[in-house]
């Protein structure tokens, strides 16, 4: 989708600037690395699917602490409520889910989805880019570093056992999956014959200088025309809300597939809501949308595969607990994580929730994090893949034996 540029930070930047001439406001690039295929020793053929929200999502606008005392006024105008039109979906007495997420809501009560709520990684500033190389680097604090944690993770699997295809989606390859792997980009919105012409002109390059990435520029054009079929093309008037389901569509359809991907990573962006950002209704209603739509396909699209699916939503922070001037959150803090799939222990809202009164306020504004992002993710992938928490600590997530995989998640 195109990026809002309501954010200062977001005005200077060349890659967002660049990324909304690529994109148009509709279209995704794709990228695949496709090594050798293995199936699980343990008879499970798991997926995981890692869904990065750029931009900073507003946790308690996603999952509102309705009996938080403090949350009403808090988020005033905004704020969800359990009554009138639009009302907040209930997931317990505590908490309600944004009523534009009915598909997740439905998840949660086949206990097929959870929340994990004040969570936030362990980066304490608000700038976007820092926040967002944390996240996917996996790192304690920004670095430039070009590698991911889930393309670390990726190379930790046992390879005699274990299944190592990956698919990435987003405008480029994801810090999170990125690394020394090469790679291929395809577009499940429509390859432009440009450019598929440029990736065999590619593949002709590097026949003889680089077979083995030039195979790896054949297996993504093939990927490419796999993924579009009739059902694949942006209609008219297509919107971002749109382009979330459509490309969840055809990473489903190449995820599902007996020799398809098993890791993936998915990037939307336009989630920086400091202005009108709505309450049930309005422009973050239209994104989570969107993202519901989303995770819908990918039920649907995996198929069978979807018992043993994994889906992670993360964001870089949160927002401010309290409503701006303009009727949006700035840059805060805690924020939540989603989880969705067959495989996860779902229909609960995990949280040690530290509360909104001023004084419970993280530097006075933000939503406090209890609960590091890290441990959220080191538990999916312990409890999917198998990793041992050492290479957990040490690799994937460098110096963060303090943060303990999370148990019980998947399973």
């Amino acid at each position: 989708m195109a990026p809002t540029l309501d954010c200062c930070e977001g005005l200077r930047s060349p890659a967002i600037s660049r990324r909304g001439v690529l994109l148009g406001g509709a279209s995704f690039a794709a990228w695949a690395y496709l090594p050798k295929f293995a199936r699980a020793a343990d008879g499970r053929d798991p997926r995981l699917v890692v869904v990065i929200l750029r931009g900073a999502l507003d946790g308690l606008a996603t999952v509102a602490p309705i009996g938080d005392p403090d949350y009403a006024g808090l988020h005033g105008a905004i704020a969800l409520a359990l009554s009138g039109p639009n009302a907040a979906l209930p997931l317990d007495s505590f908490f309600a889910l944004h009523p534009a997420m009915p598909e997740l809501a439905r998840m949660y009560r086949e206990k097929k989805a959870a929340v994990i709520h004040a969570a936030a990684t362990s980066y304490r500033d608000r700038s976007h880019f820092d926040g967002q190389d944390v996240l996917e680097s996996g790192f304690a604090g920004p670095g430039r570093v070009q590698s991911g944690w889930l393309n670390r993770a990726l190379e930790g699997l046992p390879r005699a056992e274990r299944v190592t295809s990956a698919l990435a989606v987003g405008p480029t390859t994801p810090l999170v999956l990125r690394g020394a792997a090469p790679t291929v980009g395809w577009a499940p919105v429509a390859l432009p014959q440009a450019a598929e012409d440029t990736a065999m002109r590619l593949v002709e390059l590097y026949q003889h200088r680089d077979p083995a990435l030039a195979g790896a520029l054949k297996q993504g054009i093939a990927l490419d025309k796999t993924a579009q079929g009739d059902d694949m093309k942006p209609k008219p008037g297509t919107n971002g809300a749109g382009a979330m389901r459509l490309v969840a569509r055809g990473a489903a359809k190449l995820m599902a597939a007996d020799d398809g991907p098993r890791i993936g990573a998915l990037a939307f962006d336009g989630w920086d809501t400091h202005a009108n950002e709505g309450g049930p209704v309005g422009r973050l209603a239209q994104l989570l949308g969107g993202l519901d739509g989303a995770l819908a396909e990918f039920e649907t699209g995996m198929g069978p595969r979807w018992r043993d699916t994994a889906i992670v939503v993360a964001t870089e922070f949160g927002r401010t607990a309290r409503i701006n001037g303009t009727q949006g959150t700035d840059h805060g803090t805690g924020t939540l994580a989603l989880l969705a799939g067959g495989a996860v222990k779902g229909g609960r809202v995990i949280a040690d929730w530290p509360g909104l009164k001023p004084a419970n306020l993280y530097q006075g504004r933000d939503l406090a994090p209890t609960t590091d992002l890290r441990a959220v993710m080191k538990g999916v992938l312990k409890d999917q893949f198998g990793l041992a928490d050492r290479v957990l600590a040490e690799t994937v997530f460098p110096d963060s034996s303090a943060a303990k995989p999370m148990q019980g998640l998947v399973g």
